[in-house]
């Protein structure tokens, strides 16, 4: 749907999309939590391929906001959300985890700039904040703090946590990028496209609940890597600024 959608300043839409895989200890609450937020007109869940009850427990609740998409066999986290782009049809997109590591009670706050039209993208930032954080890996950590300063090397931006799972895009702009990136490496492919499209960057701060990897954490090692590779490549001095 690459419409042009305007923002009512005063009651905008939120579309958010949730990628799902193996998540039935979480789905239930993070939906109630995510359709309990005003802002929110619309919810694309994608199960991908899920191998436990996620589901059935998303197809059990009963909301006309909720629009669920099924992988037939799982193709990971930048393949999800690159499934519900086309479903889109709210002014403002927000990316969330259907774990409970990020709270929807930050959307206001995350959408603001966008509603002060001082923004066209704004993350969520784990660690410029003075909210509540669970202390976890130190070299998970590290990683991320790497993996941000060469991303804004590459990018010429100065944000404190690209690899944050809340990234709120205009949808305008959302529609702009076309998303290559089948797993966690989307999250630097985004910024650096949205950098190439001269977006107006932001970041509010947020509270992060992060979980063990017993509790369910899926992003490992390779994925860092990954990343790394995504940077160079998705960076506009290399891309010569051909989004896509």
């Amino acid at each position: 749907m690459n419409v042009e959608m305007k923002i009512n300043s005063k009651n905008p839409g939120v579309s958010v999309i949730m990628p799902a895989y193996n998540e039935e200890k979480t789905i239930a609450q993070i939906i109630k939590k995510v359709l309990a937020q005003k802002v929110v007109k619309q919810l694309i869940v994608i199960d991908d391929c899920s191998t436990d009850a996620t589901a059935k427990l998303v197809q059990q609740v009963q909301s006309s906001k909720i629009l669920f998409l099924q992988h037939s066999v799982n193709r990971g986290k930048g393949a999800a959300i690159r499934s519900a782009s086309a479903h889109i049809t709210q002014p403002i997109v927000i990316i969330q985890d259907a774990d409970l590591e990020y709270d929807p009670k930050f959307y206001t706050k995350l959408i603001e700039p966008i509603q002060l039209n001082l923004a066209d993208v704004v993350y969520g930032s784990r660690f410029q904040t003075a909210e509540m954080r669970h202390v976890l890996y130190f070299w998970h950590y590290v990683g991320n703090r790497f993996l941000t300063l060469l991303s804004n090397a590459f990018t010429n931006l100065n944000l404190s946590d690209m690899e944050t799972c809340y990234k709120v895009i205009k949808a305008d702009f959302f529609h702009k990028i076309a998303i290559k990136e089948s797993r966690f490496g989307i999250e630097p492919e985004i910024t650096g496209k949205l950098a190439a499209l001269n977006a107006r960057f932001y970041e509010v701060s947020i509270s992060y609940m992060g979980r063990t990897y017993e509790e369910g954490k899926k992003i490992g090692v390779k994925d860092g890597f990954r990343a790394i590779w995504c940077i160079i490549k998705y960076n506009k001095r290399f891309a010569k600024r051909k989004i896509r």
